[in-house]
């Protein structure tokens, strides 16, 4: 078995082909699992700036093949050509794969560097995986381990627990816009409108609550607006609601729905304003466009975008040095925990064959022969002799030490079974 990770990021693409890769993205999982007997497992981590797939590939020579159906079942979705989806997507094998993710998980390669959010992004996309039967326990170990080094993470250099997120630093930038002030946003007097009902907005209001904006409509173009409302003690835009008769009063629009097509049009946005003088501030983070970028054009409208995010997201250096520590440690031990794994059935077969077969030869003994405590004697010896080259095989199973595994597995072997006959006589 060895995992195989594709990775495209706002590292290397722009955002709009991300947002393309992303098409019907949980379905990619399935139909790889159900289309080639090369991938086992599929898990699939989709997020405002990430596209990623950890698969669980059946033998290293079928890599080849495993990468080719993903970039015909992306392809198939997303109207790139199967070779310029290979392209986007860069591959990952084994320890470099595992590396990524407890980094990815540890908000090391996001945006802004240590957000919130990704780290339950994380599990939530375990949890698809095993919804969707595509997980396997190497999948389910890796994304658990993941977790577990972002807590380590966190604990340890602090990254995370100082609330930053893409969200945060979307209402950072939106605060130089807002009605001012004192030198800054005058929070408590803005009014707002939330579009979306999901992870985001449900973020994106805790955040807008923390700063102390008290006036916030929801509106949901799936209809979803009342019961996440009142769950959160805001008010609900009824369905069927004229969304820019709402905006043309509003000083903030938060979008984060990621519905198919712009919920808020340039040309639409542009008649809705005619007349109005205050200014309207923007903010869009939701992958596929709720607002179209061009509404930045309009008079009195600024636009905080995920591009916008991208290019102020502050970066701690100072703690990046220890997490990144913090981070490769944990991905030398899930190696070595998943080396013992993998290698483990040698040694065990060979520790069945001298323990169950002195149990074997123990139990042909004629009932007058049988001496009890002569017999849990020998098993004692047995497993002293054997406790050393197991140790040792599997220490050097954890170090990828194949050599010295080897020698540990050939000690055992040489090791017989006790003569039962002559060691209770």
């Amino acid at each position: 078995m060895v995992l195989l990770s594709l990775v495209a990021s706002h590292h290397s693409l722009d955002l709009t082909v991300l947002e393309r890769l992303q098409s019907d993205v949980h379905a990619v999982g399935r139909e790889l699992v159900a289309a080639t007997n090369a991938v086992t497992g599929a898990v699939v981590l989709a997020t405002c700036n990430r596209f990623e797939l950890y698969l669980d590939v059946d033998d290293t020579a079928h890599t080849p093949r495993a990468r080719r159906a993903v970039a015909e079942a992306v392809a198939a979705r997303s109207g790139y050509s199967p070779e310029d989806v290979a392209e986007h997507l860069h591959p990952l094998v084994g320890a470099d794969a595992s590396e990524h993710l407890f980094a990815v998980a540890s908000g090391l390669e996001s945006m802004v560097v240590g957000e919130r959010e990704i780290a339950g992004q994380v599990r939530r996309a375990l949890t698809t995986a095993r919804r969707d039967g595509t997980t396997t326990s190497t999948l389910e170990a890796l994304f658990q381990a993941a977790s577990r080094a972002s807590r380590a993470v966190e604990k340890s250099t602090g990254l995370g627990s100082t609330g930053r997120s893409v969200v945060g630093v979307a209402l950072d930038l939106a605060s130089r816009t807002l009605p001012q002030v004192d030198g800054g946003a005058d929070w408590a007097s803005v009014r707002c409108v939330l579009v979306g009902t999901g992870s985001y907005a449900g973020a994106s209001l805790a955040a807008l609550k923390a700063r102390g904006v008290r006036d916030v409509r929801v509106f949901s173009p799936s209809g979803r607006a009342g019961p996440f409302a009142s769950a959160r003690g805001v008010r609900a835009l009824p369905a069927g609601a004229d969304l820019l008769a709402e905006v043309a009063c509003t000083d903030l629009v938060v979008a984060c729905s990621g519905a198919a097509g712009a919920v808020l049009g340039v040309e639409a946005l542009a008649a809705a304003r005619r007349g109005v003088p205050q200014p309207l501030t923007v903010v869009d983070l939701a992958l596929r466009h709720d607002v179209d970028p061009d509404v930045r054009s309009l008079p009195g409208v600024a636009l905080v975008s995920l591009q916008s995010v991208a290019e102020h997201a502050p970066a701690e250096h100072a703690a990046l040095g220890h997490a990144r520590e913090v981070v490769l440690r944990a991905a030398e031990d899930f190696e070595g925990d998943r080396r013992v794994r993998e290698w483990d059935p040698a040694v065990v077969a060979e520790r069945t064959r001298v323990l169950g077969g002195l149990e074997v030869a123990l139990d042909a003994l004629p009932p007058a022969d049988r001496d009890e405590t002569l017999a849990r004697s020998l098993r004692r010896r047995t497993r002293a002799v054997l406790h050393g080259p197991t140790v040792a095989a599997r220490a050097a199973a954890r170090d990828g030490d194949a050599a010295g595994y080897a020698r540990a597995l050939a000690e055992m072997a040489a090791i017989e079974v006790p003569d039962v006959g002559r060691a209770l006589a």
